[in-house]
């Protein structure tokens, strides 16, 4: 029995079923922005602006640090910084709703994209080389 006046949380009290609640742990709740390093910001900015069609939201060609996100307003955003490029990091995969037709946009644009592939788990896409050599990934769902 509780004694008059004692602060206990209730998440801590012994309930009728005699179970403990407790706090849920925190949790990652969406991804805000990925940084890459890049040697040159003018091809970039050009890059992710002109050929992905990405808004520029801070920054610019001639900029130290520059912002773009994809036309969706609830995408995470893609920072460039001016500074040394690291290899073999990763992918970042962008979501389009027809892969084939973005590859010839690419291809028609002089860049040299993997063929758009089918894959098990349920995605059409294809890999890319940004300017830096950041391996860029465009998949849409198969249906």
């Amino acid at each position: 029995m509780e004694q008059a006046g004692s602060i206990v949380p209730l998440c801590l009290r012994k309930g009728r079923f005699g179970l403990h609640c407790s706090r849920m742990p925190p949790a990652v709740e969406k991804i805000s922005a990925i940084t890459f390093c890049v040697l040159n910001m003018k091809a970039s900015v050009q890059f992710y602006r002109n050929v992905l069609g990405m808004e520029l939201l801070y920054g610019g060609e001639q900029a130290s640090f520059s912002s773009l996100r994809a036309t969706d307003s609830e995408s995470a955003i893609l920072n460039l910084e001016q500074g040394h490029t690291v290899s073999r990091w990763g992918r970042l995969i962008f979501n389009e709703m027809d892969v084939d037709a973005f590859w010839t946009h690419l291809k028609e644009r002089g860049f040299n994209p993997e063929i758009p592939r089918d894959a098990s788990w349920g995605e059409r896409y294809f890999h890319m080389l940004d300017p830096d050599g950041h391996e860029l990934s465009f998949a849409q769902p198969l249906q």
